[in-house]
C-alpha cells in the first residue's frame, strides 16, 4: 500500500511539473500612471546561445509625447551585461535613435532606469532592452564583427520590447 501512494505521489509531482511552464525573466515598463509587464520577445536563450525556448511578444502603452517610460528590470537581466535602446520621433517627424547605453554586473547594478526624450514635442515609440550572451557576432570567415571600438559584437540572448501608442 505504502509503495502504492509513493507511486502516484511521484506520479501527481511529474504531471505538475510538465503543466508549470517555463519562468523567463519579465521586465516592466511604466508611463502615465500604467505599466505592462514583458516577457523576452520570441525567444529567451541560455548565456551561450546554444538553448532557446519559445518565449513573449512585443507590449505596448499609451505614452504622451515629452513624457518618459520608467523600466524595471529583475537581477537576472542586471547581473549581465544588457543594453537599453530608445527610439524617438521629433517635433519634424524625423525618427531618431537616443543613444544606446550599456550596462554591465561590474556598474552599479541598476534595477531600474528612465528613459526621456531629449525635448518636450519629441514622442517616445520603442523602448527595448537586450539582455548580452557570451556569443559575438561573426563574419562567413568566422571572424568577429567588430563595434566602432574594436570591440566584438555581443548577440542578443534575450530582448523585451516596448511599442509606445501615442496618446
Amino acid at each position: 500500500m505504502r509503495r502504492a501512494v509513493v507511486a502516484v505521489l511521484g506520479a501527481a509531482a511529474v504531471v505538475l511539473a510538465g503543466c508549470s511552464g517555463t519562468h523567463f525573466p519579465e521586465v516592466t515598463f511604466y508611463a502615465d500612471g500604467e505599466s505592462v509587464a514583458a516577457e523576452p520577445m520570441d525567444q529567451y536563450c541560455d548565456g551561450m546561445l546554444k538553448e532557446c525556448e519559445p518565449a513573449g511578444e512585443r507590449v505596448s502603452l499609451k505614452v504622451r509625447p515629452g513624457k518618459s517610460v520608467q523600466v524595471s528590470l529583475p537581477s537576472e537581466v542586471t547581473s549581465t551585461v544588457w543594453t537599453l535602446y530608445a527610439e524617438y520621433r521629433d517635433a519634424s517627424g524625423a525618427v531618431k535613435l537616443l543613444p544606446p547605453r550599456t550596462f554591465t554586473d561590474r556598474d552599479d547594478p541598476q534595477q531600474a532606469v528612465t528613459v526621456t526624450p531629449e525635448k518636450p514635442t519629441d514622442q517616445l515609440l520603442t523602448v527595448e532592452i537586450q539582455q548580452l550572451g557570451g556569443v559575438y557576432a561573426a563574419d562567413q570567415q568566422g571572424n568577429p564583427i567588430l563595434d566602432e571600438n574594436g570591440n566584438p559584437q555581443l548577440l542578443a540572448r534575450g530582448v523585451w520590447s516596448l511599442k509606445i501608442d501615442p496618446a
